[in-house]
């Protein structure tokens, strides 16, 4: 008995006796026709090895829809399953549906944990496929190269790409939400996405002809990989495997890597003999010590003296204060200050914090009432072309402009701080702390307010399916009504 059917120990299925179940679905990653099938097909106890999963033109089930046929209710199934079965569903193996419709079924036959155990054959199978996906989505996200086409304004964009499989509107999401004020369009062997800075479409192939060889910023991207390459640690293993050759003609950075692998050993022997040269970053123990000299004595006095401070990564447009009324009852803390905040001077403006305020409304919080402010107050990135690409702060960045939060937030005397992600837990904690099995309420040891951890919101901007995204909202909701509740 193969996967599919792993279930003979049940009763038998009333479909039983009654032939054989055809579901069409549309070539490539389908979700929606499976879950409608799904649906129906457990509303009518069909078991799974009286289904026939079949790939076509035309989505139908069992042929023509017949009248007063049931539609199937939503299915009441674990967050795990319900999470899993979007990261399946873009795989390459035609029996794909096959297992998930036995996992669902037998998911509703009582089996609710199933998915915890690993050494089902079912269950292993449907977690290697889940994580061919990942590597999948990885790799689109990581070796997909836009180049501009024509001279026009707007300026327009364009990629090519050949994913292992069924991604392309999995993957989207995550150029929208990076690239979201270009004009931009990538092509694969078995469709197209195309953003025009207001809404994602989808559409027919394209092929790789219609991507330009190259443009002019691709000289600038090489100059600055060839000068990140260190020829000391060059691993040619580790280099295949990460950045399989088959992404090779379409990056166009990899035209260097010949002459530097060339030139690795002689670049090697050279930096042994070079002296040592001290370093010129500024000193972080010697810059939190000039702000312990500072002394403000009122958040004015602070501001105005993070507003005359360089950035320790130089860069930033301005110092990007916090905002909200003295004596607030709740403090939320984020990472750093973004694009927009950067050229706005505010924080949480950018489509992170209009995500944010969007869940505050709906957990019933009122965003003026609150203080909001960011762990690092400066704007870090990479200029690549036009575009500033956010850069994570390191923790060294993150202790230099601890005693600056930790005087702001005794200025404003919270009743509970809410820390946003892993940097703002890093500040107020003054260690990491995993969020995932701390998110909720927390003590951050020796702090005069109450405390709790939940994820920023720009990580809920960069989940790539949709379903997870929404399910990840809500989560992100209830925390901020959970927030509300204990500040009451």
């Amino acid at each position: 008995m193969g996967l599919g059917s792993p279930h003979r120990n049940h009763p038998r299925s009333p479909a039983e006796g009654r032939g054989v179940s055809i579901v069409a679905l549309s070539p490539g990653a389908d979700l929606s026709g499976f879950r409608t099938a799904a649906r129906r097909l457990i509303a009518t106890g069909v078991s799974p090895e009286h289904v026939l999963w079949q790939i076509g033109e035309a989505p139908s089930l069992f042929g023509p829809t017949e009248d007063g046929q049931p539609a199937g209710a939503p299915l009441s199934l674990p967050r795990t399953v319900a999470a899993l079965i979007p990261m399946v569903v873009p795989h390459r193996d035609p029996e794909r549906y096959a297992l998930l419709y036995a996992l669902i079924w037998r998911v509703t036959q009582g089996e609710r944990a199933l998915l915890e155990v690993a050494s089902d054959p079912l269950v292993h199978r449907l977690h290697l496929m889940r994580k061919a996906i990942g590597r999948d989505l990885h790799k689109m996200h990581a070796f997909l190269r836009f180049r501009r086409v024509g001279d026009g304004e707007p300026e327009r964009f364009t990629a090519w790409f050949e994913p292992d499989h069924h991604i392309l509107e999995a993957a989207a999401p995550f150029f929208v939400d990076r690239f979201r004020p270009l004009h931009w369009t990538i092509l694969t062997p078995e469709g197209s996405a195309h953003w025009d800075t207001q809404a994602l479409h989808f559409g027919p192939p394209g092929r790789r002809e219609e991507v330009p060889e190259g443009d002019g910023f691709e000289a600038g991207w090489r100059d600055y990989y060839e000068s990140t390459f260190n020829p000391a640690r060059l691993n040619l293993d580790a280099m295949r495997a990460e950045m399989p050759k088959k992404y090779w003609k379409n990056m166009p950075e990899t035209a260097a890597i010949p002459a530097l692998i060339r030139s690795a050993a002689a670049r090697t022997a050279e930096m042994i003999e070079r002296p040592p040269q001290m370093p010129t970053k500024r000193d972080p123990i010697k810059a939190v010590a000039a702000m312990t000299d500072q002394n403000p004595t009122s958040l004015d006095e602070l501001n105005a003296i993070i507003k005359r401070s360089e950035p320790l990564v130089p860069g930033a447009t301005q110092a990007v204060l916090g905002e909200g009324p003295l004596g607030a009852t709740i403090a939320f803390v984020g990472e750093q200050p973004g694009d927009q905040e950067d050229l706005q001077g505010r924080p949480f403006v950018g489509p992170a914090g209009q995500l944010f305020s969007r869940a505050m409304e709906e957990a019933g919080l009122t965003r003026s009432d609150a203080y909001v402010t960011n762990s690092v107050k400066h704007f870090k990135f990479t200029q690549r072309g036009k575009r500033r690409i956010h850069e994570k702060p390191t923790a060294g960045e993150v202790s230099h402009y601890r005693w600056w939060l930790d005087r702001e937030l005794e200025f404003v005397g919270p009743k509970i701080v809410v820390a946003l992600g892993a940097t703002a837990v890093l500040a107020l904690a003054g260690k990491a702390v995993p969020i995932t099995r701390n998110r909720g309420p927390f003590a951050f040891g020796g702090k005069p307010f109450a405390g709790f951890i939940t994820v920023h919101p720009s990580y809920l901007l960069r989940l790539p399916d949709e379903a997870a995204k929404a399910e990840a909202y809500a989560a992100f909701v209830n925390d901020l009504r959970q927030v509300g509740r204990l500040a009451a």
